[in-house]
């Protein structure tokens, strides 16, 4: 036992590949990146994946022979843990990569290997990107490029399987692949019943029943948009939430501003398109309740009264700090969210971005160019009404 744990504290030495028995050892480097909060690494799910490590439970690859088949599936090699999780130090930003070393038993009857299983027994999802075989007997290097969240073993019914970088015709797939491949498509597919977690990968359709809030009365009620035989589109991702109490042919809706709609986790913003959602929200809030607090003391309530009050929209507002200082901080935290919230290119806090059309000169809104351009681009900017005036007469 504490030559176990000492073996996983200070990692196993490092072999040279070299014959056993009749196979081979095939060393392997895998690419990921571990769980993410914004733009950092999640400090705790990584320090309960290392307790996780300590008590066996890794992750593990096991190779499948693309050659020869043990029934009507390809033949497993051995299971091969990536090494030393616990001794290697990851960077606290999200967008860094880790890499890990694996080693394979594989015998050399087996052929070469198309395909491999993937079971993560962390606490914790990773990001998997790739994973490369060196010295593949009869082939030399293999690569699999696979780009997707694996979550805990637990969380799934089945095993999570990556081919290797080579496209097949569905009739050239290699037989001891073509049931692995099939079973692939099923998990994809889903079966259109239960409500999808995010760690479900299932591509699947429902029609637009979640549009209208029935619970809040008759006025607030949607139909069914595709389904019926006229119209049977359009179709949306389904989610399979649970119905609506008041109309069972109705979805029921997340709230607001509730982020957690189901979409498959591969197709989810990644840690950067996040960050700059979220900031972009953050100064869009701030854009809009300022004005909007201004125009409750005005006597023209919602209205614009002189041009000015439109240009006071995007300029003014409080300039960000710039120099040696503010880039110097940019290079050592490198969130995302901070590059975004702190802007380097003129764009004041609080205020809209100014306008590529005025950026230079406030009045080319109206010259006979922007005209014509925005007439050419649909925009239609004359918008002609007849004036009317409301006499009172006493």
């Amino acid at each position: 036992m504490m030559e176990k744990l000492l073996e996983t504290l200070c990692g196993k030495s490092r072999e040279e590949p070299r014959s056993i028995g009749c196979g081979k050892k095939i060393k392997g480097r895998v690419v990921l990146k571990k769980k993410n909060v914004m733009d950092s690494t999640d400090i705790w799910a990584s320090l309960l994946d290392r307790i996780h490590e300590l008590f066996g439970k890794g992750v593990s690859l096991q190779l499948i022979s693309a050659v020869h088949a043990n029934g009507s599936r390809g033949k497993l090699g051995k299971p091969a843990f990536l090494e030393n999780w616990i001794s290697r130090l990851t960077s606290l930003s999200a967008e860094d990569d880790v890499t890990f070393d694996v080693n394979f038993d594989w015998k050399e009857s087996l052929g070469v290997p198309g395909a491999f299983i993937v079971r993560n027994h962390h606490h914790s999802q990773f990001y998997i990107k790739t994973v490369t075989l060196e010295d593949v007997p009869g082939h030399g290097q293999l690569h699999f490029v696979c780009n997707s969240w694996v979550y805990p073993a637990h969380r799934y019914k089945y095993d999570r399987v990556f081919f290797v970088n080579k496209t097949y015709l569905p009739g050239d797939t290699p037989e001891p692949l073509r049931l692995y491949r099939e079973e692939e498509l099923i998990n994809l597919r889903g079966d259109g019943s239960g409500m999808l977690k995010e760690w479900d990968r299932v591509y699947d359709y429902a029609f637009y029943n979640d549009l209208g809030s029935p619970e809040e009365g008759s006025d607030y009620a949607r139909p069914v948009l595709g389904g019926s035989k006229e119209y049977p589109y359009p179709r949306r991702g389904r989610t399979g939430r649970r119905p609506n109490k008041k109309d069972p042919m109705s979805e029921s809706r997340l709230p607001l501003l509730s982020l957690n709609i189901y979409v498959p986790r591969d197709e989810r913003f990644n840690q950067v398109k996040f960050s700059d959602f979220i900031a972009y929200a953050l100064k869009s809030l701030g854009q809009v309740l300022l004005p909007e607090i201004k125009s409750i003391t005005d006597k023209t309530f919602k209205e614009f009264d002189t041009f000015q009050d439109v240009l006071d929209l995007y300029d003014g507002g409080v300039k960000l700090p710039d120099g040696h200082n503010l880039t110097k901080l940019k290079q050592c935290v490198s969130w995302e969210l901070l590059h975004e919230l702190l802007r380097s290119d003129g764009e004041k806090f609080l205020k809209f971005p100014m306008p590529d059309v005025i950026r230079e000169d406030k009045t080319a809104w109206r010259t006979d160019i922007e005209f014509g351009r925005e007439m050419l681009a649909g925009v239609n900017p004359v918008v002609i009404r007849r004036l009317e005036v409301k006499e009172l007469y006493s």
